[in-house]
Formats: C-alpha cells, sequence, structure tokens
C-alpha cells in the first residue's frame, strides 16, 4: 500500500504482515535492502527483513528459545508479529498522511495480542510518526517484548556515513563498526524521554542523515548490527525493550516486563531525512 504525504520518503506499507514497511524511497533511491540479506532459514522473517521495517516481538525478540511448558516448542525467530494481517481502519493521503490499523496475534504459547497503530507523515517536514499500542487481549499474562527492526541497504552507505548519537561511544562511529563482516552490539539509551540516533551523511540520497528517535521509556535499549557476508548487505537500527541476554537471565534479573490480561503498552519512533 503507497503512503506518502507532501514531503517526505514515499513509502509502502505491508498489510499481509502487521502493516510494516516495505519500501522506503528517498530521491528515487529504495534504501530497503531487498533480497540483500542473511538467510536465517524462516520465510516469515526473510520476507520481513527484506523491508525498511519490520517489528519483532510481541512476545519475543532475537533467535528462538524454548517455550515453558512446551516440550520441543521454541518461540519463532523474533517473535509472533510478522505475517499477521491488519485490518485497516482508516487511511488519508494528502498534504498529510495518516494511516489506522489494528492487528490481531496469536502469540506461539496459545495466548492473543492486539497491536493498535497508527501511521503519520507530517507533510510539513516530511518526518514518519510511529504510534503503536499492544494489548494482551488473551486469558495469560506474557512478558512484552518489542523491537522496531530498520533495515538499510548498506550498499548506499560510503566511508563518510556515520553512526551518531549520546548512547554511542565517543558519540560517532563508522557504519562498519567492529568485524567488517559484520556485528552487533546493544548499549542503554536512556528511559524516560526520547533517544535519538543518526546514520549520515548518505551520498546516495544527496548527502541526507537519517535521524531516528523513539521512546525510551517502553524502548530502554539501541541495538545495530550489520552484515556484509555476500550476498547479504544490510545495516539495522533497532530500539528494543530489553537488553541482548536471553529469556532466563532477564527473568532472573527481574527485567520481564509482565503484561496482564486487559494491560496495554505504548510505543513510538520518528524518522525523517534532512
Amino acid at each position: 500500500m503507497d503512503f506518502n504525504a507532501a514531503k517526505g520518503p514515499r513509502l509502502s506499507l505491508d498489510p499481509t504482515s502487521v502493516l510494516d514497511i516495505r519500501s522506503c524511497v528517498v530521491d528515487g533511491v529504495d534504501l530497503s535492502p531487498g533480497r540483500a540479506i542473511p538467510d536465517d532459514g524462516d520465510p516469515r522473517i526473510d520476507h520481513s527483513l527484506e523491508g525498511f521495517l519490520f517489528t519483532c516481538g510481541p512476545d519475543h525478540i532475537r533467535h528462538p528459545e524454548p517455550i515453558p511448558g512446551k516440550v520441543g516448542a521454541n518461540y519463532p525467530l523474533h517473535g509472533s508479529f510478522s505475517s499477521h494481517p491488519a485490518d485497516i481502519l482508516d487511511v488519508s493521503l494528502g498534504d498529510d498522511a495518516d494511516c489506522r490499523a489494528r492487528v490481531p496475534v496469536d502469540l506461539a504459547d496459545g495466548g492473543k495480542a492486539l497491536l493498535t497503530r497508527h501511521w503519520r507523515i507530517d507533510g510539513a517536514n516530511g518526518e514518519v510518526h510511529l504510534r503503536d499500542t499492544l494489548c494482551n487481549s488473551g486469558e495469560t499474562p506474557f512478558p512484552a517484548m518489542l523491537m522496531y527492526h530498520m533495515n538499510i541497504g548498506s550498499k548506499h552507505l560510503d566511508e563518510a556515513t556515520r553512526i551518531s548519537g549520546a548512547m554511542i561511544e565517543e558519540g560517532s562511529l563508522g557504519w562498519r563498526f567492529g568485524d567488517p563482516a559484520g556485528q552487533v552490539f546493544c548499549v542503554p539509551a536512556g528511559k524516560g524521554g526520547w533517544a535519538e540516533v543518526r546514520l549520515g551523511p548518505i551520498a546516495a540520497i544527496g548527502g541526507r542523515t537519517l535521524i531516528v528517535r523513539f521512546r525510551t521509556d517502553t524502548l530502554p535499549f539501541l541495538q545495530m548490527w550489520h552484515n556484509q557476508s555476500a550476498p547479504a548487505a544490510v545495516l539495522g537500527i533497532e530500539p528494543v525493550s530489553h537488553r541482548w541476554v536471553g529469556r532466563a537471565e532477564l527473568e532472573k534479573a527481574g527485567e520481564l516486563d509482565m503484561l496482564a490480561p486487559g494491560e496495554t503498552r505504548e510505543y513510538a519512533l520518528t524518522f525523517a531525512f534532512v
């Protein structure tokens, strides 16, 4: 579904999978990685990962782990969200762009959740806004886990492109951080208010910089990764609800955010190219 306003990127939203972003076109350049991604063996995630943004959770993030009480069963890669279709409530395209949707989700452990999603593009400044409300619509509690997985095709980046933000050691680093073939890190981004991370300049889109902001009351960490092992060429910017450890360690440390039946959590991010 095409989604654009008077100013800002031209987006394509995916009603077949959580109304995530498939393509993100700036100055005629699609910044999504397409098929230049690693194959993790899960076709749902392959489909999601080739787009510009997909949503991980709401019951699990990162890689599969055993489901308690279900012998031989694991949480799916990056949680249950991917491949759940969106029920679009209304769409308005004009100087501004606005879209609201509901996504009923069947969780891997048998529970249920409801994601209420609101996309907006401010036609005055081109900033894209996402507001999500996650509700436990089932009968048993589950730990709310969420990560926005923003993927940029790194073929569009060069040696002048850097990652910048207050949470980054020394304030900035090159996008090929760590092992040139691929690396992951996860750092605290704050607790309350908003955090900001920048990626740029990106010569392929006229030297613009991607600015991503996100709420840190429910997304207090920033994870970043890149994979340059052929055929992959992708960089990920990932606001996330939990640090990069397993579920058992989070539970032991009292860091699982248990969502009771009927309870909700709010998540939000914005991005713009300036």
